[in-house]
């Protein structure tokens, strides 16, 4: 049985979480600004419409943050190795294996997510 904690899970079949590139930045800042949450590699689209967060296998199965989607890849050949090429196709690294952890802890990912959301939405309703 794997008893490490859920941000250190192996990410050889990682699940991706899609955001908006303006929360998924802000999601970024927060993370890293967090006292020892990490946040693990995450990709951008090439039209940076999207940012997909690596979280730990079987994430989708409970994801249900209003605005992002959790896509399962279990057994579709999304595989991470600490070498520069992103797996997806039409995608770059933001922040690549190597320079992040594993895998974002999900609950650490939601909740940065809805930080993100309402700092946008005060700045937004200050226009």
């Amino acid at each position: 049985m794997d008893t490490r904690p859920i941000s250190e899970a192996p990410c050889d079949a990682c699940d991706v979480v899609t955001v908006p590139t303006r929360q998924g930045l802000e999601a970024v800042d927060i993370l890293r600004r967090g006292a020892g949450d990490g946040v693990g590699p995450v990709l951008h689209d090439d039209g940076c419409d999207t940012l997909g967060f690596l979280v730990p296998s079987g994430t989708a199965a409970a994801w249900d943050v209003p605005g992002s989607t959790c896509t399962e890849t279990d057994g579709r050949g999304l595989r991470v190795a600490t070498e520069p090429k992103p797996p997806v196709a039409g995608a770059d690294w933001l922040l690549p294996p190597g320079e992040a952890d594993l895998a974002t802890d999900p609950a650490v990912l939601r909740a940065a997510l809805g930080e993100a959301a309402r700092l946008i939405e005060a700045a937004d309703s200050c226009r």
